[in-house]
């Protein structure tokens, strides 16, 4: 064999694909058009919106929350209501734009509340904060909390009152949410109706969109609570009738409860109209009823009382709502004083109970807990694209303060009456420094106590 077919045989052999390869020109193709961020367009047609926007920007809108599969599975319902075509049904009371968000069977599943739909929000659907901020400028707002912070002062006194094991505000949590029925610029709303039309009539150019339809927004998502009313409304009935023993004793330390969190988280917008009450009246407990044959043998006169061991006492549970104007930076100190309502019921009046003592004063009594406390609130602050470390240093001195007056009033054996009126404090922090890991040395750390000189013009409103 001559140089030049040797040569010839060795590189055909390097050339030539081994004996279990074969080649397909359209393996190439095929794979580009099924991969799941460019499909055709029958295939995206048929594909829930929803799902569409889950693969290409993974999780969706971010509402997935590790710790709380419940919470999640709720929201997952919510999302998939919407994308049915059942969307969130706008609130008609309050002062800001709220909506009832629900499930696939009309049940309401929560309630949810838009950042940019706050009383001051620049989309607030109602017009009365419009007409406020027009006429009287002067008085616009409250001067002590940061504006537009309402969904996180939200979420904030949920983690507040699951730490301390209160019970007594709906799960709450920050979530991102898109609605036809939210309050959206036209802007908005004429980019989603372009994007839309682009993409059924030319889907090559459509698939490149990031999103099509409307912008999420962030806002907080509080589970809706059942059977229960305005405050107000059983308080007037309770003025008439008096509750059993064991019942007043569960109200009173519900409604203690509720006072330590509006005092912790110095909520400015506690009424008597924004918190809430069940209240279940007596059944009769079969389980303990007597022979009929001694019913029977009973005189008259015993058939007209009442024989209370066979009725169950009346359950009566509390809820904090509407807690979006809380955490100040700084006490109120301009024209109004922002009272807790609460302050003038007669249940105001008692001392707090052990059984309120045994369970919160332990905690607020460690320094650690509070730093804890304020590590979380950290982590959810710093979220907001508006989020400053020096504010919020600020907020939580004002909370250790409030946190501090409620440690000496429970040590003192005082009542929520004489806890409003305790001089406010806040406890400043030398060194700042937030978030897990840090360290927790009493070397480290050193705290300023400084009492407030100035008062609000009115303190009655």
């Amino acid at each position: 064999m001559s140089r030049d077919s040797q040569m010839r045989s060795v590189l055909e052999a390097q050339i030539a694909p081994p004996p279990d390869v074969t080649f397909a020109p359209s393996a190439v193709e095929s794979t580009r058009l099924s991969s799941p961020r460019s499909p055709t367009r029958s295939d995206r047609e048929n594909t829930p919106l929803l799902a569409r926007i889950e693969e290409e920007h993974g999780p969706l809108y971010f509402n997935h929350f590790t710790d709380d599969p419940q919470f999640t599975s709720i929201i997952r319902q919510a999302e998939q209501t919407i994308d049915a075509g059942v969307f969130p049904e706008r609130i008609s009371q309050g002062s800001s734009g709220s909506y009832f968000v629900k499930n696939t069977d009309g049940k309401i599943l929560g309630v949810f509340k838009p950042k940019d739909e706050e009383p001051y929000g620049k989309l607030n659907p109602k017009w009365t904060k419009w007409m406020h901020k027009l006429c009287c400028p002067c008085c616009f707002g409250r001067s002590c909390l940061v504006p537009n912070q309402g969904y996180l002062s939200e979420a904030g006194a949920s983690i507040v009152d699951q730490k301390l094991q209160l019970n007594v505000v709906p799960k709450t949590k920050v979530v991102r949410l898109a609605s036809e029925t939210f309050n959206y610029s036209a802007i908005d709303r004429a980019k989603s109706r372009t994007k839309r039309n682009i993409q059924e009539r030319f889907p090559e150019l459509g698939r490149h969109f990031h999103r099509i339809g409307l912008p999420p927004k962030s806002g907080s998502f509080q589970l809706f609570v059942e059977n229960y009313k305005d405050a107000d409304f059983w308080l007037r009935r309770f003025d008439n009738e008096a509750l059993p023993e064991s019942t007043a004793k569960s109200f009173q330390l519900q409604f203690e409860k509720l006072v330590v969190l509006d005092y912790i988280i110095r909520n400015t917008d506690r009424g008597n109209d924004n918190w809430l009450i069940k209240y279940e009246k007596s059944e009769v407990d079969e389980s303990s009823g007597g022979d009929e044959d001694d019913a029977d043998d009973e005189d008259d006169d015993d058939d007209d009382e009442m024989d209370w061991g066979m009725v169950k006492p009346p359950s009566i549970q509390v809820k904090a709502i509407d807690n979006g104007l809380a955490f100040p930076y700084k006490h109120p100190d301009s024209w109004r004083a922002y009272p807790y309502h609460w302050a003038w019921l007669p249940m105001a009046k008692k001392p707090f109970s052990e059984e309120l003592k045994s369970l919160v004063l332990p905690q607020l009594s460690d320094m650690t807990f509070v730093e804890d406390l304020c590590d979380e609130l950290y982590l959810l602050f710093k979220t907001d694209k508006g989020f400053d470390k020096r504010t919020f240093e600020k907020q939580m001195s004002v909370m250790r303060g409030q946190i501090l007056n409620l440690s000496q009033a429970l040590r003192d054996g005082k009542s929520p009456v004489q806890l409003v009126q305790m001089p406010v404090v806040t406890v400043e922090r030398s060194k700042s420094g937030y978030g897990p890991g840090r360290p927790r040395t009493a070397s480290g750390e050193t705290f300023i106590q400084r009492f407030s000189k100035r008062a609000p013009f009115f303190s009655w409103c």
